[in-house]
């Protein structure tokens, strides 16, 4: 008990740089409040007292339930499946070689346009977003585990089948720390992605998510409440981030030397 809250202290102390790049951001904002005015740009202020109003009548946490469902499933999907299909391909030169290209027309094809096709494949429900966030985010973490799969160190390898090491040992103290330096950027790198996809597809095609509410508050030209649902969206982005992915890459990294 005391270690693991040394820690979970620890880890929190060392979140003060994310804390002061938010609050310079913050500041930032708030300039430009007072710059342009409440009708352009909210206040940071103005953004949050919006958003616990929409919280308190009950407003948006079936939106935001939603549209968390949408995003995660498809971010789910995409890491699992690009992350196998990442180390496979890394597993053989022809593999990567013959994947490398598609990756990168994968990467360079638009969303919006995934989206349309979306929208003809699959009509205007849930699959539409699932779909676009899962093909947005597909090739960004397979070219991660691809190259981390491509880059480990044969001579490793070899002093593991030399020294005939266990299956789970040669798992989780050879490959497991190596890639896990190229699927943690690739995951992060996607669940941003993900929130933006999953929104916009929402403005595009379903009656309701964040999405959907963020058209609702644009046609009134309600710019507060526009911003409270950016706002609540990026509280959700990093909730994510710092309390799920980020402790969970210290824990497979835990060998670094700090």
């Amino acid at each position: 008990m005391p270690r693991a809250a040394a820690a979970a202290l620890g880890y929190l102390w060392s979140g003060w740089g994310a804390v002061a790049s938010l609050l310079l951001f913050c500041a930032v904002w708030e300039w430009g409040a007072q710059l342009y005015g409440s009708l352009i740009l909210p206040g940071p202020l103005e953004t949050v007292q919006r958003l616990s109003a929409m919280i308190t009548q009950g407003d948006a946490r079936p939106e935001l339930t939603i549209s968390a469902r949408r995003a995660l499933t498809g971010l789910g999907m995409a890491l699992s499946i690009g992350s196998l299909l990442g180390v496979v391909a890394g597993r053989s030169l022809t593999a990567a070689i013959i994947s490398r290209p598609l990756a990168t027309v994968l990467l360079g094809m638009p969303p919006i346009a995934w989206l349309v096709l979306a929208m003809l494949w699959f009509g205007m429900g849930d699959a539409t977003p699932v779909f676009t966030v899962f093909v947005a985010c597909l090739p960004v973490v397979f070219v991660g585990a691809l190259q981390g799969a491509r880059t480990l160190d044969g001579s490793l390898r070899d002093m593991a089948r030399a020294y005939r090491l266990p299956w789970r040992m040669t798992l989780t103290d050879l490959y497991l720390p190596h890639m896990a330096s190229y699927l943690f950027p690739s995951w992060i790198t996607a669940l941003g992605a993900s929130w933006k996809v999953v929104v916009m597809a929402e403005l595009l095609t379903t009656p309701d998510g964040v999405g959907a509410a963020l058209a609702v508050s644009r046609a009134q030209l309600d710019t507060p409440t526009s911003m409270g649902w950016i706002l609540a969206v990026l509280g959700l982005l990093l909730a994510f981030e710092y309390l799920c992915l980020e402790p969970l890459k210290r824990t497979v990294e835990r060998w670094r030397v700090p």
